[in-house]
């Protein structure tokens, strides 16, 4: 029996200097940071760690020092997105091979138009779980621009072994969740919640058992999540309410770049830039996060 995995996994941003190169003397002090946070779990090489932004090789040394430091303190996914099935598959072996609790993998597609059939993309998901023996999570993002009508997805998860976790983001997530479960019973370990927690209320009450939300503050989600888990509602919704204008921000405002811009303002990592050719984040919207985040004391503003 393996375990079942719930609770708070945020996405682990990659941490830069202003030249571009990755700081990893940042990288590790924002994995202390967010497992002294609360986080359950973690995840690495999602696209808020901007993946889409890192070399082959920078994959493997992320992934080694991160999961070398983490020391089995949390379980951490890693994802292992690519459009190539054999590819995907060797990404993620390798990742089980160096402690990875879980890979997260969206369904295969390149640029704007480029998809695979369902056909296909069932085929993608049975080879990649013949190759490991660790769980799947299916992440169904608007990204990759590809339908995974429910039933389809209910149906991986019966069929294939590993196939087992489902990152809904898509617009009416709850339903889907929903009917996710209801449709794959057993067979869906992990309906999860994605979009930074923007919609992590109806997800809960839709029956999702794990967040994957931004790394700046898991103390925050925590307290949703754990009042929630503890049947104790409307705790929730007075902590989702709360928290929810800095959710807001993060998923509507300052993206991707949000969880280093606060980790920079708390001293936990020394640069919050991105890489070239993506923006930085304007002074202004810097500004408005910053404003309220502070309104809400989190950990990340004093960690450091």
């Amino acid at each position: 029996m393996r375990p079942i995995y719930k609770g708070v996994f945020p996405v682990v941003p990659t941490t830069f200097t202003e030249s571009g190169a990755l700081d990893l003397p940042s990288q590790l002090r924002c994995i202390d940071f967010m497992i002294d946070a609360g986080s359950t779990g973690l995840c690495i090489l999602a696209n808020f760690s901007e993946q889409f932004v890192l070399s082959d090789e920078e994959r493997e040394v992320l992934t080694s020092a991160i999961l070398g430091h983490v020391a089995g303190r949390v379980p951490v996914i890693v994802t292992s997105t690519h459009f190539g099935t054999k590819v995907c598959a060797e990404r993620s072996r390798r990742a089980q091979d160096m402690g990875a609790a879980m890979v997260m993998v969206m369904p295969p597609y390149h640029g704007a138009t480029l998809r695979a059939s369902e056909e296909k993309i069932y085929e993608f998901y049975a080879a990649l779980s013949d190759a490991i023996d660790i769980p799947i999570m299916i992440q169904d993002a608007p990204m990759s621009g590809t339908q995974l009508p429910v039933a389809f997805l209910a149906r991986m998860a019966r069929e294939i072994e590993n196939v087992a976790y489902f990152k809904i983001e898509t617009a009416g997530a709850a339903s889907k969740l929903r009917e996710l479960i209801r449709l794959g019973g057993d067979a869906i370990e992990g309906p999860w919640d994605g979009e930074e927690a923007i919609t992590l209320l109806p997800d809960l009450d839709a029956g999702a058992t794990g967040a994957m939300t931004g790394g700046a503050y898991p103390d925050g989600i925590r307290l949703i999540m754990d009042a929630y888990t503890a049947g104790n509602r409307e705790e929730a919704v007075a902590q989702y309410t709360r928290w929810l204008p800095l959710i807001n921000y993060e998923n509507r405002q300052g993206g991707i770049l949000t969880a280093k811009a606060l980790m920079k303002a708390g001293d936990i990592i020394a640069c919050e830039a991105p890489r070239h050719p993506f923006p930085a984040m304007h002074p202004e919207v810097r500004k408005g996060l910053l404003e309220t985040a502070r309104r809400l004391d989190p950990m990340v503003l004093r960690w450091g």
